[in-house]
């Protein structure tokens, strides 16, 4: 165990953590202003692309406002409470200012979830999951429709006729053909019919979680895999809009950006919350930033939005290991971690397969010439075949691949019982989450030599692994009311315990049916004694000699990210954070 620091050094710690986040997220907290932070510097002169949201749906009237300030409507974006603009920065204070106005920000890019992997294993991630089960009851998400909101999706022999019903490009560029990967690895994920790995001599056929659901493809990141958060915002419009017509039931959102300010106003996440309130599940990649280690805080904090946002399913990468039973699953270490930026909001939710993922690949992509290594021979599927490179598969590793499977999961379970809302559909993944996961582990990168120690713990796994044979197998009627079953927060009491409190009528926190008192939650391994005898999110750390997280915040109230939350009701990095009064939820470090 490291020594323990000295005041001033933890409090020259919490500096330089504060400091190097601003830096590396641009993260910081706009308290009640109506102009998001990174947007008051600009230069006058400047012309700045950005998402005006209004108290209500903005009319002609509306626009007005801007473009007799000298701006220009970019895109109107249905029936969210904004549109896109773009205007000289120093006429945002003058735009505030009006009453109407509820929030200014950038309109900020936002890219896919995705990255490259070491040499392919066969990842069997559907039978992790307990996939095989819900076919075998005649599951495959035939009627649902799942609006994949990514880098458009391409004609492939892998999709069915039927799967792709609708295509829109919100691109500019005139096609929603993919011209990037992402997209269609991620559709692939979601309903892959094995053609290309099926037949004689093949060894394993590659299959999505639910391969008879309809794909609305709405394209929104180019060939870069690049986009924007307006085009985003758009796209969820058009979702929504289409909802009745396709039975759009789910959007799978595999892309995200850094946090700038609370949920509360970030109009990506404004825009997802309408989603959910209109009826459809929308789940959301938590972001690959584990291994983002600058503040000294092993990746916490790193969720990127929209999955900062309560409502939604925020999801975050398994490694199967290679193997079909998931007994020795680990986490995968570039997954991010909760809690979120500003609000403290407990993520991700759950966990799913996400590590050297092979799924559909057309070979024209720029995301091959970026991964090169990520080709997977032939040889792997089919006996007696060559080491070429196969012309069907491809492999990545992200939470962008484990998104789809709780997409994928979701369409079976709306197929199994259509009248679920998203809040009981919430509930019953989380709730029926595999939790006996293994307490610890590590992983050393090949090609660095780093090693990262990893945790299952609530901000690293959420209420566990996807089971989708418990899932369907629940019959929990509740929650019930919209939001209901919105993620909790986290804080420190008076006391240093840390608490989850509950989002006003949300039953995800406290001491709720979800978790009582399982190996993530409750009496934990991450409460009282793990394997280093103490705690590696509060109390004193073997890993570390402080808390990863809170630092010694019962004994100093003190901590790294969180300042003298318990001395003084407020935070170095966060801002105000959570009001004390609420902090009245049932402690879950074991105290």
């Amino acid at each position: 165990m490291k020594k323990k620091q000295s005041k001033s050094a933890m409090w020259g710690r919490l500096i330089l953590a504060a400091y190097t986040l601003l830096l590396c997220a641009s993260i910081a907290f706009a308290g009640t202003l109506k102009i998001s932070r990174d947007l008051q510097h600009g230069n006058s002169k400047e012309q700045v692309d950005v998402i005006v949201q209004y108290k209500q749906v903005p009319t002609a009237a509306y626009h007005q406002k801007v473009t007799s300030r000298g701006g220009k409507l970019r895109s109107e974006l249905g029936q969210f409470q904004g549109a896109a603009y773009t205007m000289a920065a120093s006429a945002l204070n003058d735009l505030a200012n009006d009453p109407d106005v509820a929030y200014i920000s950038p309109d900020r890019p936002l890219s896919s979830t995705a990255s490259g992997t070491p040499a392919p294993v066969i990842d069997y991630h559907s039978a992790a999951v307990n996939a095989p089960q819900a076919w075998a009851l005649g599951l495959n998400g035939s009627g649902i429709g799942i609006a994949v909101i990514d880098s458009g999706i391409a004609n492939v022999p892998d999709l069915n006729v039927g799967n792709i019903v609708y295509s829109q490009d919100f691109t500019g560029s005139g096609t929603a053909v993919d011209q990037y990967g992402h997209g269609t690895h991620v559709s692939g994920i979601l309903a892959g019919n094995g053609a290309d790995s099926s037949g004689l001599f093949y060894t394993h056929q590659f299959l999505g979680i639910a391969q008879n659901v309809k794909l609305i493809n709405l394209r929104v990141l180019d060939r870069n895999g690049v986009g924007t958060d307006s085009e985003v915002i758009a796209a969820i419009q058009t979702a929504i809009q289409l909802k009745s017509k396709y039975n759009i039931r789910v959007i799978n959102l595999s892309l995200g950006r850094p946090v700038y300010e609370s949920y509360s106003v970030d109009p990506l996440c404004q825009a997802v919350e309408q989603a959910w309130k209109a009826g459809i599940v929308v789940v959301v990649a938590a972001g690959n930033y584990g291994r983002f280690d600058l503040a000294g805080t092993n990746g916490y904090g790193t969720i990127t939005a929209p999955g900062n946002d309560p409502y939604v399913i925020t999801v975050g990468a398994m490694n199967t290991e290679g193997t079909a039973t998931r007994t020795d699953d680990v986490i995968a270490s570039y997954s991010s971690k909760g809690p979120t930026q500003f609000d403290q909001v407990v993520k991700p939710d759950l966990v799913a397969p996400g590590n050297r993922i092979i799924s559909l690949y057309s070979g024209v992509e720029a995301l091959s010439e970026e991964n090169p290594k990520n080709v997977i021979p032939i040889s792997l599927y089919q006996l007696f075949g060559s080491n070429a490179a196969s012309p069907a598969y491809f492999t990545l590793s992200g939470t962008s691949m484990a998104a789809p499977m709780v997409s994928g999961s979701v369409a079976l379970m709306l197929q199994q019982k259509s009248t679920l809302t998203p809040d009981q559909v919430k509930a019953r993944l989380m709730k029926t989450a595999y939790k006996n996961l293994i307490k610890a582990s590590t992983v050393t990168d090949p090609t660095t030599g780093q090693t990262f120690y990893e945790q299952a713990d609530i901000f690293t796994v959420g209420a566990g692994y996807l089971d989708i044979q418990a899932a369907l197998a629940n019959t929990d009627a509740f929650p019930v009311s919209v939001g209901s079953a919105r993620s909790p927060s986290a804080a420190v009491d008076a006391n240093g315990h840390v608490v989850l409190v509950q989002n006003l009528s949300s039953l995800l926190g406290g001491n709720s049916v979800l978790w009582g008192t399982s190996v993530l939650w409750g009496t934990s391994v991450i409460c009282g004694t793990d394997l280093s005898g103490a705690s590696v999110l509060w109390g004193t750390s073997s890993l570390q000699g402080e808390s990863v997280l809170w630092g010694t915040s019962a004994n100093e109230g003190e901590s790294v990210l969180w300042g003298t939350y318990a001395a003084e009701v407020e935070s170095v990095l966060w801002g105000t954070s959570t009001d004390g009064a609420a902090l009245t939820a049932v402690t879950i470090n074991g105290d």
